[in-house]
């Protein structure tokens, strides 16, 4: 027993070198080819492949899928902020159901394409493919590199031979597992979450779709290629990093 205030107590176990209120969530690597198979990836995105430069009739595409997402009616209006007054959202809200928007981007040159479907899956997928492939300058480049995950959508083998040979200059490549956060279409879908979706404050689907769209075409008048620093040198040091001496599973270059 202690008569010390419970401020006391916290500045202590604040204090202390163990933290057990502190956790931090994490994922080891799956994939004992993570860094070939990463940096293939990274590789594309300075416009190397297979150790020579890109083409200037080569592209590169980040794609995938936002599932999901809810169309939540307010029961009653949204008040804009004023001086000194944040805004005010109603907590009771009405399900007006859910939509799946999809979005491809080309890395290097900050074409945005998206649509909005019912569901995510191999059929909406190949449909936003198609919208792509069937434009210029895709449509007729020698190779065009689709850089996707692992979602049920574009995963395995069979995805690889259903859309290269649907498009003959079409290369697929895959993430490695758990591997999302290097794919650059994420950065947009982030973009789309903090600037169109939030507040979710949409009375049915169709404004739900018609905010993302309207959003979609207003960002691809001012897009400009991300920033992407991180290369696979960075993704080897952060490997060992992790790993420490002797590493627990092998590095493949």
């Amino acid at each position: 027993m202690t008569d010390a205030s419970a401020s006391t107590i916290w500045r202590w176990l604040h204090g202390d070198a163990i933290r057990p209120w502190q956790v931090r969530s994490w994922i080891f690597r799956r994939d004992p080819h993570f860094l070939a198979r990463a940096s293939r990836v990274l590789d594309l995105y300075g416009r190397r492949f297979e150790g020579r430069r890109l083409r200037p009739d080569e592209y590169v595409i980040s794609a995938d899928e936002k599932s999901q997402l809810q169309a939540l009616g307010r029961r009653h209006p949204t008040t804009p902020p004023g001086p000194g007054r944040a805004m005010r959202r109603e907590f009771d809200y009405d399900r007006g159901g859910t939509l799946a928007y999809l979005a491809a981007w080309d890395v290097h040159h900050a074409r945005l394409f998206g649509r909005v479907e019912e569901r995510t899956g191999i059929e909406p997928f190949g449909r936003l493919v198609e919208e792509v492939m069937a434009s210029e300058p895709y449509a007729s480049a020698r190779r065009v590199f689709w850089v996707v995950d692992n979602g049920s959508s574009h995963a395995g083998r069979a995805s690889i031979d259903r859309l290269e040979g649907a498009h003959e200059n079409l290369r697929l490549i895959h993430l490695p597992v758990h591997a999302s956060w290097l794919n650059q279409i994420e950065l947009w879908f982030s973009i789309v979450q903090r600037k169109a979706l939030t507040p979710n404050d949409f009375g049915s689907l169709e404004e739900l779709t018609e905010r993302l769209l309207a959003f979609q075409a207003r960002y691809a008048e001012v897009a400009r290629p991300f920033g992407w620093t991180f290369t696979r040198a960075d993704l080897q040091r952060a490997i060992e990093r992790v790993d420490g001496p002797g590493g627990r599973l092998p590095l493949v270059a």
